[in-house]
Parts: structure tokens; C-alpha cells; sequence
């Protein structure tokens, strides 16, 4: 069975309450619900909420929610407890905050698990300096074989020669991707995923996703071309308003 899951807190340092925040009338939550539909409305969706007026206002859109602890460290945490109800054997993860997510995406990501990956994951290449230098946007770099090497809010790879020089076309042809927020995982890694305590790099980064590799896994990443606006501030509220109208 496959499951589409979306961990779904509440709290949020940045912008406190942000899944709630309306954006053209609407919850940012239930554009990702939404959204989900109609992309690909053949695989069930869940949000993993820890709040019952995220609930609430999943339950009356006519969604499906279900309530998980509120002390997790993480969104797979959250993920696994869901998945205790849902009895997936692999879970798509779809940030909660991400209400542009393509059925392509998705469908690269089953792919990686009908080829065998255990974690697989998404990047597209940064399109400015500005986004490349931004701790806010996830930096991953991959392997030949399509495995991340190391994922960073800092600018890496580090240039000797400092950043000065980059400019946009320079980060169009660099080594290094934007990391989306996506992932697909089996239900039996990600169990055992969520044993494992949270990794020294993860605590620094706050990049749940470095657990795995601390610990040897291997996590495949796919390019995709398709952009994807993840809202963290409120001027990330401004750039998906301006999506939407244009």
C-alpha cells in the first residue's frame, strides 16, 4: 500500500502558526491539501496533526487527519506514528508547507521505491545568488551514483575564493541543488529510522534527513525542474500569493 502523509506542527519559531495563516482566504494547510488532490487524487492523503484546530480545519474541508503527539523531534517522528493507523508499506512525505507539489515529483519518488531505494528524496537546481545564500533554502549535494552526499544550510561547496564572484548564472551551473522538502520512504526504514537518536548533525543543521546519513543510509536524490515554494516567512507568503494571481 501507498500513502501520501504530511506531518503537520502546529508551532513554528519562524512564523508561528503558519499552516493556519490564510493566503487568499484560505489556510496555507488546505492549499497543500488541495493541491495533493489534484495531482494525484489516486493515492490516499493524510495530514499527521498535533493540534485539533489543525484537525478541524482539515476534518471540515473534508480531508483526513490524524491527531499524533505534540513532543516529536521530527516530521518523520510524526510520520511513523501516523503510519501506525495507516499501515502503509512505503510513505511519500509532503511537507505541510509546501502548496506546490507536482504529480511529477511524486511520481519520480515511487519510482525510487519500485527500484529498490529505502529513502529517496528530491532537488532542482537554484535559479539565484540570493536563494543559494539563503540558510532558509536546504542545500544538498549528490554523488555520482544520484546519493546525497551531505545536506547544509550553509552555502556549500565552500569556494576558496569566497562568494563575491557567484553570481545567478554561476549557481545555475553549480554542483550543489535546492533540497525539497519531499521524501518517500519503506515503512520498515522508517521504523527503524525513528530508533535511532537524533544525530550530532542533525542537532546543529536542524536537517532530520542528516540522521540517515550519520548513520550510513543511503538516501537517493532526484532533479526535478519543477519549482516549488516552500513558506517559511512571511515574504515566502508574498513570492506563492504572486504564483497564484500570475
Amino acid at each position: 500500500m501507498l500513502a501520501i502523509v504530511a506531518p503537520a506542527r502546529l508551532a513554528s519559531t519562524r512564523f508561528p502558526e503558519k499552516l493556519l495563516h490564510p493566503i487568499c482566504g484560505k489556510p496555507l494547510i488546505l492549499w497543500v491539501a488541495e493541491r495533493i488532490q489534484s495531482q494525484v487524487p489516486d493515492i490516499p492523503a493524510y495530514f499527521a496533526v498535533d493540534d485539533e484546530k489543525l484537525r478541524s480545519v482539515v476534518e471540515e474541508a473534508g480531508f483526513r487527519a490524524i491527531m499524533t503527539r505534540v513532543d516529536h523531534q521530527s516530521g518523520t517522528d510524526r510520520l511513523a506514528e501516523a503510519n501506525e493507523q495507516i499501515g502503509a508499506d512505503v510513505l511519500i512525505n509532503v511537507q505541510a508547507d509546501e502548496p506546490m507539489v507536482a504529480a511529477s515529483q511524486i511520481a519520480s519518488l515511487v519510482e525510487y521505491m519500485e527500484q529498490g531505494a529505502t529513502m529517496a528524496t528530491l532537488a532542482t537546481p537554484f535559479l539565484t545568488r540570493k536563494d543559494f545564500l539563503d540558510p532558509n533554502q536546504v542545500k544538498v549535494t549528490i554523488s555520482n551514483e544520484g546519493d546525497a552526499l551531505y545536506f547544509s544550510r550553509a552555502p556549500i561547496p565552500y569556494h576558496r575564493d569566497g562568494f563575491a564572484s557567484f553570481d545567478d548564472e554561476w549557481v545555475k551551473r553549480s554542483p550543489v541543488f535546492r533540497h525539497l522538502g519531499l521524501y518517500a520512504y519503506r515503512a520498515d526504514f522508517l521504523n527503524e529510522f525513528c530508533r535511532l537518536p537524533q544525530g550530532r548533525l542533525e542537532a546543529i543543521e536542524r536537517l532530520e534527513q542528516l540522521r540517515a546519513l550519520e548513520n550510513g543510509y543511503r538516501i537517493k536524490v532526484g532533479l526535478t525542474q519543477e519549482q516549488s515554494i516552500g513558506i517559511d516567512t512571511a515574504e515566502d507568503v508574498e513570492k506563492f500569493t504572486a504564483a497564484v494571481a500570475g
